[in-house]
């Protein structure tokens, strides 16, 4: 976010002070220390060889499998670990300093061959037995340098191939030319539905992600392949493992970032639980009040984690994650502009809330464990809008909107090995109850429409899965095969777990040591929204009434890989995706496909699931990971995304983006500088031209608070392509007793100005009154050139304790 420049100077004359800190800021007294254990039994394993990555320092494991290594450099750093007869490993990514020790415990895999002799081969890029493909690691390295990102989740992924990214400073996740609505998120393996902060009902996005940094360990991003256990997803699915608390002693982090201050806590309960939790509030408030913006936005949100070893056999662990969402219109701005008024004009005020919260118990065997998960999330979401912001009469109130979103899930897995395959089945079942109170006018092509309803519905959603995996040919070919049923009791459609019968089929094959070709296919189903489930006219749920199913998509991909060295990966695949059953808005002829990636509300309304749709293309992809020196990822994504349109047709989607090339590096410099840059080129997207005859219509413009699209020309339009370039740069202080941590942040550091689609405004006379036509039926309206984009320079400081 812009600064004011009084405020840049103060933080530019603080990182010059710190410059001249004193001595003890290299020294090398950074420790690691954990535990190396079987995956399957828990059982801790002795005389481990554990080296850190790139160097000669380690250790090996004593009789427990407990590890301690001393005298490290400060900075990201990975640990190497292998054993005769387990998978070579090498860990996540940590961080070590020198006024904290890290507490990383490392899992390893049993090998189906026996190793004669101890080597360390492992690959920084992971991949696993189900998804052999379309899986990227993220580090965390990558989550906090990452260039244009600010420390946020949800944007670090728009540098990953096959993930659209928008000029419009907004998370919405859009992979490989679907929908925004199409991804699933887990933390810690709960399901978390909201991710995002003024989270987009339906949808995925929001302008800020709700994740915080501080409490990230790594991400696995699929694309594709995803595993049996993780349903109801049709284009990606994002799993999010945190960090443990620390067990020798209270910590503490504070930070101050482009939007909001934060503080972060962790340590020790007794000797068997940890506990980690971090708050956040922003201050964009305040600093668009200062701009003269025409909305001013306020979050908070909340993060913890509490972990409990009982015994070696079992553990528990807790999470939560919850954001409160005030969006407000400043109405006190003094003769504002044409782009002012048409914001304020049109856009709703809004208040959300949301919070997961969810237990993860783990059982071990001697050849597996078992794990159970319970969790709740509820999202609470509204809006109101009267026309013009005149508040003075409910004749006024164009829009009331108040919705619930409660989820209770139970998910039970269990993963063993019956020889040398790997299996993993179990059963989820879900209890949501939907609620919904809308009062709004909406006006089509025959009129205006009084929507007026409440929603009170109950669902059980369940679920059945397995998947077992094996390497065999001497573990050059691995094969696995999933399959997942699921079902709920909305209606007839929907019961049968027959009819949501979702097969997949992985398999790669060792070329060489440094050569693998990677195939998947799989069909993947995906509830509809709530929002459209729920929707009545009439006191019936129309939706109901028109069957509305579950939404498929079948996948085919195919992929190539080049490993030349340990942290070094060159990869290509290519992907067809085919679309059925997708809802289908009646009243404005468009699949939903095309919408979610703007704020409020999508799929409440009557829809028909009756749209078909595709989506084609290929994925280069290379990445260079050595956080201590460079990091590189660059990644081009050649995509064509098109669904039907109301006469049946193939026409281009929203997000038919064509071509996405992002390149994303980080150089590490000496004592303890770090320069990065992101360059994207994102190709132009299509957009629908406005139906101006509609539009000038009292009637029509008073019910929609502005204009309306011309659905005959849907996606007919396209921007020119849009492109930024952004920078930043770190300076890391590894004091005795405190980690400080500086950074700048440009965003859009030539500041490109972007094309968007024209304003429309209504035309007013010099006494302020809108200016018509025909008898007063009609406004007349004025076009305003509308671009985005502009230099956006943030600070931000962490400190830690």
């Amino acid at each position: 976010m812009i600064q004011k420049p009084i405020r840049n100077k103060v933080f530019y004359i603080l990182i010059l002070i710190l410059l001249f800190i004193g001595n003890g800021v290299f020294a090398q007294r950074a420790v690691v220390h954990g535990r190396i254990y079987d995956a399957d039994s828990n059982e801790g394993l002795p005389f481990v060889n554990v080296v850190v990555a790139g160097t000669t320092i380690g250790t090996v494991s004593n009789e427990d499998g407990t590890y301690h290594i001393t005298g490290l450099k400060p900075g990201f750093v990975r640990l190497e670990v292998s054993f005769v007869g387990y998978e070579n490993t090498i860990s996540p990514e940590i961080e070590v300093s020198n006024s904290k020790a890290v507490d990383l415990d490392i899992a390893l895999e049993k090998s189906n061959t026996e190793l004669s002799e101890v080597t360390v081969s492992a690959s920084l890029f992971r991949k696993t037995e189900e998804s052999p493909l379309s899986l990227k690691n993220i580090g965390i390295s990558e989550i906090e340098n990452s260039p244009g990102a600010n420390r946020d989740i949800s944007k670090v992924i728009q540098s990953f191939p096959g993930v659209q990214s928008t000029p419009s400073f907004r998370n919405d996740i859009i992979i490989r030319g679907g929908g925004p609505s199409e991804s699933r998120f887990f933390l810690d393996g709960v399901e978390v539905p909201n991710i995002n902060h003024f989270a987009t009902q339906g949808a995925s996005g929001g302008p800020v992600g709700i994740i915080n940094a501080d409490l990230l360990r790594e991400v696995n991003y699929y694309s594709g392949a995803f595993p049996a256990d993780r349903g109801n997803a049709l284009s990606g699915v994002f799993e999010f493992y945190q960090v443990d608390g620390n067990t020798d002693k209270l910590r503490a982090q504070f930070s101050v970032g482009a939007s909001e201050v934060t503080g972060t806590f962790d340590g020790p309960i007794g000797e068997k639980t940890t506990y980690i939790f971090s708050a956040r509030r922003s201050y964009l408030q305040f600093l668009f009040s200062l701009f003269e913006l025409p909305f001013l936005p306020t979050f908070n949100d909340f993060q913890f984690k509490v972990k409990t070893k009982l015994d070696r056999k079992n553990e528990i662990s807790f999470i939560g994650l919850g954001a409160i969402d005030k969006f407000d219109l400043n109405l006190d701005l003094e003769n504002p502009d044409a782009q002012q008024r048409y914001i304020l004009a049109s856009i709703p005020e809004n208040e959300q809330w949301s919070y997961t919260v969810g237990a993860v118990y783990k059982h071990y065997r001697e050849n597996g464990f078992r794990t159970i998960v319970f969790s709740r999330s509820h999202l609470n979401n509204s809006a109101v809008k009267y026309l013009d912001n005149d508040y003075s009469s409910e004749d006024n109130k164009t829009l009331d909107y108040v919705s619930e979103e409660i989820e209770n899930k139970l998910r039970y897995e269990n993963s063993t090995r019956v020889g040398n395959v790997k299996i993993n089945y179990g059963a989820n079942a879900d209890f949501v109850t939907y609620t919904n109170s809308t009062r709004q006018r909406r006006y089509y092509s025959d009129g205006i429409l009084d929507v007026n309803f409440d929603t009170d519905l109950n669902l059980v959603k369940w679920g059945l899965f397995g998947q077992a995996s094996n390497k065999i040919l001497d573990e050059r070919l691995t094969l696995s095969l999933g399959i997942r049923l699921d079902a709920n009791n909305y209606s007839s459609s929907m019961q049968s777990p027959f009819d949501q019968l979702s097969p997949r089929l992985s398999a790669s094959y060792q070329l060489s040591p440094k050569w693998s070709l990677n195939f998947n296919t799989g069909r993947y189903f995906q509830l509809p929204p709530y929002t459209a489930l729920g929707y009545k006219e009439n006191g019936v749920l129309v939706n109901k009434e028109n069957d509305l199913k579950y939404i498929q998509a079948d996948h085919l991909i195919a992929g190539i890989e080049f490993q030349p060295q340990q942290n070094v990966v060159f990869s290509g695949e290519a992907f067809y995706k085919k679309y059925s059953d997708y809802p289908f808005s009646v009243n404005e002829s468009v699949s939903l496909a095309n919408l979610g990636a703007d704020f409020g509300v999508i799929g409440n309304e009557e829809v028909r699931s009756i749209s078909e749709g595709r989506a084609y293309g290929i994925e280069l992809q290379t990445r260079i990971a050595s956080p201590n020196k460079f990091n590189l990822n660059l990644s081009y994504t050649w995509v064509r995304s098109e669904f039907q349109d109301k006469n049946n047709n193939y026409i281009v989607s929203s997000w038919d983006s064509r071509h996405l090339l992002v390149l994303t590096s980080t150089k590490k410099l000496k004592r303890n500088w770090r320069v990065g840059a992101r360059w994207r080129f994102v190709g132009g997207l299509p957009y629908t031209p406005y139906d101006l005859d509609k539009s000038a219509l009292v009637e029509a413009w008073n019910v929609n608070n502005g204009p309306y699209l011309d659905t005959d020309q849907w996606n007919t339009k396209r921007f020119d392509a849009f492109h930024q370039l952004d920078l930043r740069i770190d300076k890391a202080y590894y004091l005795d007793k405190i980690t400080a941590k500086f950074y700048i942040d440009i965003q859009n550091f030539y500041n490109f100005q972007n094309e968007d689609q024209d304003i429309l405004v209504r035309q007013q006379n010099e006494s302020g009154n809108y200016v018509t036509t025909d008898g007063g039926s009609r406004y007349v309206l004025d076009r305003v050139e509308n671009t985005s984009g502009t230099t956006l320079p943030t600070i931000g400081i962490i400190l830690e304790f």
